[in-house]
């Protein structure tokens, strides 16, 4: 398809009205799903619920493969599919949903600058987690990525991920970084968001933004899943308002909504 023919096909997919149907994909939930990828997911559907929009949450064992990207999670919305929160952040606000669309220019670069700093110290602080320290790749990873699988495809696939994921480490220099240096990085990572929300209920005050949705779904992950010790989630225990952060956004958005509790 030519990129005008795309340009179009977008163009009235982002008319059509946000469909009763629409399902977000994402590995299976209990057995399967690590730590990094839920966070992805959660962060989804909190954005989501902050915009009004329902959707459908649907676990399948393939969905990193049903995926256009290879990553989780993604959304069937229409004859769309659509995967990461920066894309589905994208499509939303062509169908009309915005949460930043209150921010100035100033701030709209501030809540970017922090969205990166989510993506490039929290996130890869998961992925360094799940990957490259021995003790969760030996206890955890493994078993929960590589579980769907019969042997020895399910270790294959696990080995696979491992090499591709120790290669980004190491291209991006977190290759030779210790656990230690890495949960220092995840400690500045919550001292600066800390910092930023202060006593505001969302970090641009009054309203969410994708900016809260992104937080929400890491901190509140790390929170929640049980790793092999604890000192990952005591990073973020040390700040209290991040803890009420989360507690305001799962209640709000997912409890009073009937969804009960995210745990």
């Amino acid at each position: 398809m030519s990129l005008v023919a795309e340009a179009f096909v977008s163009q009235i997919a982002a008319a059509e009205p946000w469909p009763e149907n629409a399902t977000l994909y994402q590995q299976l939930k209990g057995e399967q799903i690590l730590l990094s990828d839920n966070a992805a997911s959660l962060a989804v559907q909190a954005f989501l619920q902050m915009c009004n929009l329902p959707i459908k949450v649907v676990c399948r064992a393939n969905a990193e493969y049903m995926s256009p990207s290879g990553k989780v999670p993604f959304i069937h919305v229409g004859n769309q599919v659509v995967s990461e929160l920066g894309p589905i952040v994208q499509f939303v606000k062509a169908k009309g949903h915005s949460l930043s669309d209150g921010l100035d220019e100033v701030q709209k670069a501030e809540m970017k600058a922090y969205m990166e700093l989510v993506n490039n110290m929290l996130l890869t602080a998961e992925l360094y987690l799940q990957w490259c320290d021995e003790a969760t790749v030996g206890e955890i990873t493994h078993a929960r990525y590589g579980s769907p699988y019969p042997w020895p495809l399910n270790h294959i696939l696990a080995y696979q991920k491992q090499w591709e994921i120790k290669r980004k480490m190491k291209a991006i220099g977190w290759g030779k970084k210790t656990l230690d240096q890495v949960l220092e990085d995840v400690d500045q990572c919550c001292q600066a968001l800390s910092q930023r929300l202060g006593t505001q209920p969302y970090f641009f005050n009054k309203q969410p933004t994708e900016l809260d949705a992104l937080v929400f779904g890491h901190l509140y992950t790390i929170l929640t899943t049980q790793l092999t010790n604890d000192e990952l989630s005591e990073k973020v225990k040390n700040y209290s308002n991040l803890l009420a952060f989360c507690r305001r956004i799962e209640q709000h958005y997912f409890e009073d909504r009937g969804k009960g509790r995210l745990s």
